[in-house]
């Protein structure tokens, strides 16, 4: 169960939040999407192997996803402003110091490392805070803070291509250690609620039919947004367990596409600029995708988890067909329904976890379930850069990265199975107390 929307803003100084939440999302996982720009020139440069240098981004991606239970505990704790601003330090730190490029070693723990933790004490407070503002207008506000990593993205695709030709693969992630400071700025915009009683509303109700006892010692608590203990348990909880394992599988196919994508675009020999643009495509589609999709969800006419099984199969079904490709627009028409579908994906998949587990809950679910995650991200792009390398053809590694989703989307059906389970056991178990008072007047005799 969700806590009640009552309790939480849904609208005014929450904008503002979206809008920093917006620029984190782009200062961060934009800039870890257009990485396979840097990823040619870096290989180029230490003379390595396509699966030694993706563990550039397969250290990123996996710290990013251990580091946010440590970030969402932090949120606990001090203030998600708190954590943002020190991410925005971190990542810099990460780019800043892969500028010297020692060797590979040293990637991994700048560039790799350091960038990762930034972008988990970013990404996962920014994410968090925008789902306490908001209630009825959650999916539509996720959507919303979710596309700045698409909108970042095509202009990076591009702007990126033009730092590496001007300063090298080095000036250009020390430029972009720079650009990703602005990160603090968004921190400082994220003003914590004053009260926690929208945390607590399904507790008041329950303990106070009234709701007045409970939220009138939240109100008097000026506490910053989460004054709970970071809850472990939930791996525990079947439907979160099904809900992780989908995690998983999931993160071993995102981070697949956007990696191999330029380098596939060179083995067919297309011309560089126009390669750049393929990842302005696929941010454009994905930022409509979000929109879209966050907009249709806010109508509540489908199940979200409904909706994220069908996007989660039609991403498969790209990326199968994607390697049929032979030039640039057949490459550029399968990028684009990629990117569709999975700026859809994105755009609902926190407020599942959100309805999954309930508000009370969330800040723990999701950093345990982006913990969880990791292991697809860690294993992923090595595992596919391994395919490649054995395979000879990028082509292999989109093949992989396809199957291992339709494998993903079976475990959202189980988990829609077994909540629908649940629903309709409750609903016999009440059955018979309703059966032996049917009429209203013995139900308000029985609980006076």
């Amino acid at each position: 169960m969700q806590a009640k929307d009552s309790n939480q803003p849904d609208g005014g100084y929450g904008w503002v939040v979206v809008v920093s939440a917006f620029m984190v999302m782009g200062l961060t996982v934009a800039v870890l999407k257009t990485f396979g720009l840097l990823f040619v020139e870096i290989q180029q440069h230490f003379d390595e192997l396509a699966s030694t240098t993706s563990w550039i981004t397969s250290v990123t991606i996996a710290v990013f996803h251990l580091g946010a239970p440590v970030a969402s505990s932090l949120c606990v704790q001090y203030t998600h402003r708190t954590v943002v601003i020190t991410g925005g330090l971190l990542a810099f730190s990460g780019m800043a110091l892969g500028f010297f490029g020692l060797n590979m070693v040293w990637m991994y723990a700048t560039t790799g490392f350091l960038q990762g933790l930034g972008i988990s004490f970013s990404w996962t407070p920014a994410i968090s805070i925008v789902s306490h503002y908001f209630s009825k207008k959650r999916a539509l506000a996720n959507a919303i803070a979710s596309a700045g990593e698409c909108a970042f993205a095509f202009m990076f695709g591009p702007f990126f291509q033009w730092l590496i030709s001007q300063y090298g693969w080095k000036g250009a992630l020390l430029i972009i250690g720079g650009i990703q400071l602005n990160i603090c700025v968004c921190g400082v915009l994220m003003r914590p609620l004053a009260s926690s009683c929208f945390l607590e509303a399904s507790h008041c109700e329950t303990e106070t039919p009234s709701g007045n006892g409970a939220c009138r010692r939240d109100k008097e608590d000026k506490s910053p947004i989460m004054h709970k203990t970071f809850n472990w348990m939930l791996v525990r909880r079947p439907e979160f367990v099904l809900y992780a394992i989908f995690g998983i599988l999931a993160a071993m196919s995102f981070f697949v596409p956007p990696l191999f994508l330029v380098p596939l675009s060179y083995s067919l020999g297309i011309d560089e600029s126009w390669t750049a643009s393929l990842l302005s495509i696929l941010a454009m589609v994905d930022f409509g995708g979000r929109l879209l999709c966050g907009w249709y969800a806010n109508l509540h006419v489908t199940k979200t988890i409904h909706l994220l099984a069908m996007a989660i199969t039609l991403i498969s079904t790209s990326l199968m067909l994607l390697p049929l490709a032979n030039n640039y627009l057949s490459l550029a028409i399968f990028t684009g329904f990629y990117g569709f579908f999975f700026g859809t994906t994105v755009a609902i998949h926190i407020t599942v976890l959100a309805d999954v587990v309930g508000m009370p809950e969330f800040d723990s679910a999701l950093g345990l379930f982006m913990l969880i995650r990791s292991t697809g991200g860690f294993v992923g792009p090595p595992l596919a850069g391994l395919i490649v390398d054995m395979a000879g053809d990028y082509r292999a590694g989109f093949y992989m990265a396809g199957a291992i989703l339709v494998l993903s989307a079976g475990f959202l059906i189980i988990l829609d199975r077994l909540q629908q389970r649940k629903i309709r056991g409750s609903k016999i178990r009440t059955k018979p107390e309703q059966s032996t008072l049917p009429y209203p007047s013995l139900h308000i005799l029985k609980h006076q």
